[in-house]
């Protein structure tokens, strides 16, 4: 299953969305039970909710590790 998860679980408290993904938490609860259309549809908008949370990440994410890790061998 498709995931915009990048493991910076910590929600904005101005805009409601997470700080790593750009989702609500009610899209991150439901997100297992929502068809691949409906995540598709709402990962189209995240990039523009990722611009108005208040704060970045400023850690490397896990997942941003291990793909670097990957790419180095």
């Amino acid at each position: 299953m498709e995931s915009p998860c990048i493991l910076v679980c910590s929600i904005d408290m101005k805009t409601g969305y997470c700080f790593g993904c750009g989702r609500t938490r009610e899209e991150i609860a439901g997100w297992i039970g929502y068809t691949d259309q409906q995540r598709r549809s709402i990962m189209e908008g995240l990039p523009a909710r990722l611009e108005t949370v208040e704060r970045k990440p400023r850690r490397e994410t896990r997942r941003a590790r291990m793909a670097r890790e990957r790419e180095t061998g």
